[in-house]
């Protein structure tokens, strides 16, 4: 049996081949848009590699340690500064508790506690204390920041941490470094005594030569009158009963009731003169030592009289201080130190009107506010209005190269400000310079 094949219609032969072409066509812009996929998501995976290497040499840098936890507490992230604590890896830390962390039970609970409370708001500046690899408890300052998703929900914790012995140890630098500080300028300090002492040698040997002087010329006479005592009394002591015809003229010759009514006198200046030279060695000694001893109550009049008459001593004979004091005046400090800022405010005051035939200083006080307000000012150049800014500063002078060490200024102010005090200075209207010392009753 023979089975005849119609002939194919020509106008179905055409809708398929064309239907061919359009399926062919289709799959070519499929492919092409998967290419452009296939680059943009390889550009994203490069930057997002670039990124994640970014946080991971950022997190190998940080010397603080941090971990990333989810909200039942279960460690998600960590950074090797954690990992050098703990000595674990972070596969071994990563979805182990936080809480195994920290040193023992006390601290877990306190954790607990503290991350259940603040986990929302945040905790700031909390000490705990966690194990180390050595076995050992590191207290560490933590801060807990909450982490949330874009709705707002809460997954978890971020913590950070420093290990508070590093704070420690900066502090102990630091504070290292403030007493060298405080030293050197106690080496200044002393310095600048040394420098004023030289100063005032004159002044000091003329205090001391004229209570000396006096001193010598009452032994010398007590001499004279001890060897006319002595020739009387042994023509007495001779005499036998004591009725030698000679004996009241010899008295009368030798004037022995004057010589015996004159001792009480010269034995008294006698004590009087050593008494000025001790208390005079004796204010010298505490002006030049380093002060180390407790603060005392200090009496300001007897302390700028004294100043004030030791420059005076050592300075030009033209130069006038005229003191407007009230009585008592009296703080709790050192001597030595407050003699000598005054001494410094006196010299300057003295070196400033060295050109004036008329050179004088004004000092007064007066007690207010609990304060004690003393003011030197003296009829100089003033300060120019350039220097005011500058006259406490540590080396800053404008006298010339060896009269000044530029310190002397500064320390005072220093003194001061640990005497509870200030110290200011300007400009009067009618000419002239004046510092104001305020000091606290």
């Amino acid at each position: 049996m023979s089975t005849t094949i119609p002939p194919a219609d020509p106008l179905l032969a055409a809708t398929g081949e064309q239907a061919w072409i359009e399926v062919i066509q289709k799959m070519d812009e499929v492919y092409n848009d998967l290419l452009q996929y296939e680059v943009a998501l390889e550009e994203k995976n490069a930057a997002l590699e670039e990124s994640h290497q970014f946080i991971e040499s950022v997190l190998a840098a940080m010397s603080d340690i941090l971990i990333v936890c989810d909200r039942n507490g279960s460690i998600v992230e960590v950074n090797p500064a954690l990992c050098h604590l703990a000595g674990r890896s972070s596969e071994e830390l990563v979805s182990t508790p936080v809480f195994n962390l920290f040193a023992d039970e006390t601290e877990q609970a306190k954790a607990r506690d503290a991350f259940a409370r603040y986990a929302r708001d945040g905790l700031h500046d909390c000490e705990f204390f966690l194990r180390a690899s050595d076995g050992s408890t590191v207290p560490v300052s933590m801060n807990c920041t909450p982490r949330v998703s874009q709705t707002g929900k809460l997954m978890g914790v971020v913590v950070t941490g420093r290990p508070v012995g590093d704070l420690r140890k900066a502090y102990q630098a630091l504070r290292q470094a403030h007493e060298d500080l405080k030293r050197t300028q106690g080496q200044l300090l002393h310095a600048e005594k040394m420098v004023s002492l030289g100063r005032l040698v004159a002044g000091v040997a003329h205090e001391l030569n004229n209570p000396i002087s006096f001193v010598l010329g009452n032994v010398l006479s007590l001499q004279r009158y001890a060897t006319r005592l002595g020739r009387y009394l042994d023509a007495v002591h001779d005499s036998g009963a004591g009725e030698h015809d000679g004996l009241p003229a010899l008295r009368d010759e030798l004037r022995i009731d004057r010589i015996l009514a004159d001792m009480p006198n010269l034995i008294d200046g006698m004590i009087e003169g050593a008494e000025r030279t001790r208390d005079i060695v004796d204010a010298l000694k505490r002006f030049s030592a380093v002060d180390k001893a407790a603060p005392e109550e200090v009496d300001l009049n007897e302390v700028i009289e004294r100043s004030v008459r030791w420059v005076t001593r050592s300075g030009p004979g033209l130069f006038a201080v005229d003191l407007d004091l009230p009585p008592a005046m009296r703080c709790r400090g050192s001597s030595g130190q407050l003699q000598q800022v005054v001494m410094n405010l006196v010299q300057n005051a003295c070196d400033a009107t060295a050109e004036r035939a008329d050179a004088s200083l004004r000092i007064s006080g007066e007690i207010a506010e609990q304060q004690i307000v003393l003011r030197f000012a003296d009829n100089g150049p003033g300060i120019p209005e350039t220097n005011l800014a500058h006259i406490f500063e540590p080396f800053f002078t404008t006298k010339p190269v060896g009269q000044g060490t530029g310190l002397g200024l500064s320390i005072s102010y220093g003194i001061v400000e640990r005497h509870g005090g200030s110290l200011s200075a300007g400009n009067r209207s009618q000419g002239g310079a004046e510092f104001v010392l305020r000091l606290p009753l």
